[in-house]
């Protein structure tokens, strides 16, 4: 388990050895941190993240793969979608975006991008796929948003913007260990130094409001068109994910296509990162 100091070097170690593709489409940027060779694989993060929600996936995957990981737009190093409104916000300009950088990453590549979606990245992505057609490939949705389907809150989070505002480090973390805890993590040994890094870099940096779109719904009916035209679908749900009830998902969205992946909470690549890791290359491929 990394201390804070440990934490931080592993982050600038994947920091420094990504290359980093600006994409521009039409008024607005968007930053992908590319790593490895072989076949793509694209990884959209989720609402008040970053990159760095995949920071225990992304080497593991590299192996085998070109992974390319995307600050979406309105998060992390990305511009926000123009006309963003928080207080009425739309899915369609960041799904144009993101869509659209794709195809000029995919323009020199021989075969479809996989996507891997991660809670609010798995409702984009399954947009995404839908929007490219053939030139997506496999989709994998870890938790995604969007199902429509009962939660079960753990607690309420907290307001961690008071602490940061008034530059209080011990209260910014302990705000931080508290959400993590309510709604991203099962265990509380899963709650260490990188997981608190990763969540306070990401939250600072989040201008995209996502919360009314992921409890919108739309998913299931996204998945069904997806699955009738290619069956290489797959969700996982952590067993115990607060943002959806596994019993529920597995009759309601995409049947036949759901595994939950037990002993774990909502931000399952990075709890159960070692099984997640081999699920996902097992289903991407290497081929």
């Amino acid at each position: 388990m990394p201390d804070e100091a440990a934490a931080r070097a592993l982050i600038a170690r994947l920091r420094a050895r990504a290359t980093p593709r600006a994409v521009r489409h039409g008024d607005a940027t968007i930053v992908w941190h590319c790593f490895g060779e072989g076949p793509p694989v694209a990884l959209l993060h989720g609402g008040h993240g970053s990159w760095l929600h995949w920071v225990r996936n992304i080497e593991p995957l590299a192996e085998r793969h070109s992974v390319w990981v995307a600050d979406m737009p309105g998060y992390g190093l990305s511009d926000v979608p123009p006309g963003h409104d928080k207080h009425n916000a739309s899915i369609r300009p960041l799904v144009d975006i993101v869509a659209g950088s794709l195809q000029v990453l995919c323009a020199d590549q021989t075969r479809p991008v996989d996507l891997v979606g991660f809670s609010f990245g798995g409702l984009v992505a399954a947009h995404v796929a839908e929007r490219l057609g053939g030139t997506a490939g496999r989709l994998v949705l870890l938790g995604p948003a969007g199902h429509g389907g009962p939660r079960r809150p753990r607690g309420q989070l907290v307001n961690w913007r008071f602490a940061a505002h008034r530059r209080d480090a011990e209260a910014l973390r302990e705000a931080m260990r508290h959400n993590l805890a309510v709604h991203m993590l099962h265990a509380d040994d899963a709650i260490d130094a990188l997981a608190i890094a990763v969540h306070t870099e990401s939250c600072i940096a989040t201008r995209f409001r996502s919360k009314g779109i992921a409890r919108a719904g739309g998913l299931a009916d996204l998945l069904a068109r997806r699955i009738a035209q290619d069956g290489r679908t797959w969700v996982i749900w952590g067993e115990h994910d607060v943002t959806a009830d596994p019993a529920w998902v597995v009759e309601h969205v995409a049947p036949g296509h759901v595994a939950i992946a037990p002993g774990i909470g909502h931000w399952a690549q990075y709890e159960g990162a070692e099984a997640i890791n081999a699920r996902l290359l097992d289903l991407l491929g290497g081929d």
